[in-house]
């Protein structure tokens, strides 16, 4: 309900995942009851799987995280929430106020092992995806912290992406081990300790240059990337629009470019991906943006059937168990030992 296109784009989505993904057993619709009716009437959505909870409320873009959590509990946003909770829901998607959806995703509780959960935006490189992580989950962070998000990213690219031994690396401001903040150094020093193909440091220019699988960073910094690239997105694509129309001849070379410049809108459009999974909880949260479409919120619910089936819960917990054992077993091996 909290998205810019309200419910009937939302629902016009579901209707054409649900025509791909026999796998799912049942699709909830939380919200209020009578605009999903009518939306649903209108999309002439006739699902069995689909299923309609009321909620009285919406968190909106306005609305303050942590108060609207907690003042808004029949929102649609919390009572979707509180399916994933209860068990009667593995995945939740929302295209709502994302710290709102972030604060009250902490309900499910952690993994066990994991210090903070992160999210992992995909983003398209040259020819390829890679994750970002974290992209706006936690504005401060500790080296610990950004070493099991390389950890969460290194399992999401391999199961999700398909990247068979995906190179892993800490986003800084040079290549070179002198660079970087204290955050990052620590931060490399673990990473260097654990089952990773971890490349060291990356900076901005080998993101969108297939030099890295998984860029991991702290939640102010991701955020600033994921969205610097979006708006660079938008401004391609406007920069394009006017200068191959401004003539009759570029509107010709337009014509015969055409099938490249699909090829380039393609990979360059963000719903292509759905959303933004938050890893490291006990279900699985997916924040679509609030702007997205149909298709946005179609490919949300085939990236959360994916992650369902790859198991990627049951595997972050057993490696991150496994990351904090090696970790604890170095520190001990490296602690001094006085006797008198």
């Amino acid at each position: 309900m909290g998205g810019d296109h309200g419910c009937p784009v939302v629902i016009e989505g579901v209707k054409q995942a649900l025509e791909t993904e026999k796998s799912i057993a049942a699709l909830y619709l939380v919200g209020n009851e009578t605009e999903i009716h009518s939306a649903r009437e209108r999309a002439q959505l006739r699902d069995s799987r689909v299923q309609i909870l009321h909620a009285s409320e919406v968190l909106t873009m306005e609305d303050k995280p942590l108060e609207g959590i907690r003042k808004k509990k029949d929102s649609s946003m919390v009572r979707a929430i509180e399916l994933v909770r209860e068990g009667k829901a593995d995945a939740v998607i929302s295209p709502g106020n994302t710290g709102a959806l972030v604060a009250g995703s902490m309900k499910l509780g952690r993994l066990d092992g994991v210090k903070r959960p992160a999210i992992a935006a995909r983003m398209p490189s040259r020819t390829q995806d890679f994750v970002l992580l974290d992209a706006g989950a936690n504005d401060a962070c500790e080296p610990l912290h950004l070493a099991q998000f390389a950890v969460m990213g290194n399992i999401y690219a391999r199961e999700v992406l398909g990247t068979p031994k995906p190179r892993v690396g800490i986003l800084s401001n040079g290549s070179e081990e002198t660079k970087g903040t204290d955050l990052t150094r620590e931060a490399a020093k673990l990473c260097q300790q654990l089952d990773l193909n971890f490349i060291g440091y990356v900076e901005g220019f080998d993101l969108f240059n297939d030099a890295v699988d998984v860029a991991v960073t702290d939640g102010f910094t991701g955020n600033i990337v994921l969205k610097t690239a979006e708006s660079l997105g938008y401004a391609i694509k406007n920069i394009l629009k006017e200068g191959l129309t401004a003539s009759p001849v570029r509107k010709l070379g337009a014509l015969l470019a055409k099938g490249g410049l699909l090829k380039l809108k393609h990979r360059m459009d963000p719903e292509v991906y759905g959303g933004a999974v938050i890893l490291g909880l006990n279900g699985i949260v997916i924040k679509a943006h609030g702007s997205s479409r149909e298709r946005a919120i179609a490919n949300a619910i085939r990236v959360a059937a994916g992650e369902i089936s790859h198991g990627v819960n049951q595997i972050v917990s057993q490696q991150i168990a496994r990351a904090n054992e090696r970790l604890a077993a170095l520190e001990t091996s490296v602690s001094p030992t006085v006797t008198a």
